[in-house]
């Protein structure tokens, strides 16, 4: 994992929605349910989580896409259509921000994935914790904590 030179900026594709982050991610991840990847059309999602506090729309007015729950406001441009944060219903604690749509990403490497057991076969990523499902929330604190003392 490289060095996050904060704050850092970052926008959709078409660059018509911008966003800031002021602090360094509580932890990364890959994803790969099928939802992420249908929603990526690839075969994971990458996030990063950054504190409520620390992540901010600059410009622009995101939109829900993907396919809205009551859990899940996927964030996504309204003209470019581009996936770009998840909020959590109930989760006032971290936004998933897609690493892809900040303007540098070489600091990023996935620290753990999810829902290995939806994988791609031949789907591999660097992370140091795999997990069938997600993390066990009393297992939470433990990452976030592991993480931060790996940065």
């Amino acid at each position: 994992m490289g060095e996050m030179s904060l704050p850092m900026e970052g926008s959709c594709r078409c660059g018509k929605v911008r966003i800031r982050v002021t602090a360094k991610p509580m932890m990364t991840a890959a994803c790969h349910c099928v939802g992420c990847q249908k929603m990526a059309a690839s075969a994971y999602s990458l996030t990063a989580m950054f504190p409520v506090g620390a992540f901010e729309v600059i410009d622009g007015e995101p939109v829900v896409g993907g396919a809205p729950s009551e859990a899940l406001s996927h964030m996504c441009c309204p003209d470019c259509k581009a996936w770009m944060f998840t909020r959590i219903a109930g989760n006032d604690v971290f936004v998933n921000v897609h690493p892809t749509m900040l303007d540098d990403m070489s600091w990023f490497t996935p620290f753990i994935e999810t829902v290995t057991k939806e994988k791609l076969a031949w789907a591999k990523t660097p992370a140091k914790h795999s997990f069938e499902g997600f993390p066990p929330r009393e297992q939470f604190k433990t990452l976030v904590a592991e993480y931060a003392q790996a940065g």
